[in-house]
């Protein structure tokens, strides 16, 4: 499934968008369209202008607004969905939004994604947690202490902070050198710390590298991105640690595989 770094690489391709305005739209898998019938949403979004594309977590916000009032239109990408400015439609392109200036497609090949249309800012998103990049280290650090739970699966968590998924758990855990079980209220000293500037550092990266193509991801000018090839333990399970050599090792935390070094990663 994309994550922060891969929504975020989206959301800054699509960003030429702003200003545009929405000529028609065309809903074509009701799968993948929540809580609204095709046609009455396009004429709901139809001649409205493209205020601003933000990414919240994984989410994908674009703002409207228009003769029809102001809204939002929400893109959950799931694990195969695609925006792609302009190309051809197949049979897994789902929405089709014709703008005053281009084309801008939505494809999902196993229709996990969403598109969702609300006039106020929709609660699901407000619910999330805060934004990895942007939350302070003493908010972090005292958020952990009030969670009693495993790592891992804290920070899987989108409650906890938005956009963390399973491959940037795993490099974020490896950087900081914690062990995936480790419960998050019991990290002392400077391991809070650690892995505040790792989650910072990883996810930086990986946006700089415009995300992993692990399989479907690309772009929305089509470009996949290459921070898989800095992967140091995500889905390396038997490979030598790139620091101490020791075999990486694959558990499940939180019915999700984890992937560590059992001699760098303490608990």
């Amino acid at each position: 499934m994309p994550e922060l770094p891969e929504v975020e690489t989206v959301t800054r391709s699509i960003a030429p968008l702003v200003g545009r305005h929405i000529v028609s739209a065309e809903f074509r898998a009701t799968r993948v369209l929540r809580g609204g019938d095709p046609d009455r949403m396009a004429a709901r979004i139809q001649g409205l202008r493209i205020a601003g594309v933000k990414r919240y977590g994984k989410f994908i916000l674009m703002s409207l607004d228009g003769g029809g009032g102001p809204g939002y239109l929400v893109i959950h990408l799931g694990m195969t969905g695609r925006l792609l400015l302009g190309g051809p439609t197949g049979k897994h392109t789902h929405a089709i939004l014709t703008l005053d200036r281009g084309v801008l497609l939505y494809d999902d090949s196993r229709q996990f994604g969403c598109l969702e249309f609300h006039e106020e800012f929709p609660q699901r998103v407000a619910k999330l947690g805060p934004e990895p990049l942007e939350v302070r280290f003493e908010d972090f650090a005292a958020a952990l202490k009030r969670h009693k739970t495993r790592i891992k699966a804290l920070l899987l968590n989108q409650t906890f902070l938005r956009g963390l998924g399973n491959i940037y758990a795993d490099e974020t855990l490896f950087r900081a050198g914690i062990h995936p079980l480790a419960m998050a209220s019991r990290l002392r000293g400077e391991r809070p710390r650690r892995l505040f500037d790792a989650i910072g550092a990883v996810l930086t990266e990986a946006i700089a590298a415009g995300g992993s193509s692990i399989s479907d991801y690309v772009d929305a000018e089509g470009r996949k991105g290459f921070f898989q090839l800095s992967h140091r333990v995500y889905q390396r399970t038997g490979e030598p640690c790139l620091t101490c050599r020791t075999p990486i090792r694959r558990l499940l935390v939180a019915q999700r595989s984890s992937h560590f070094c059992p001699k760098c990663q303490k608990r």
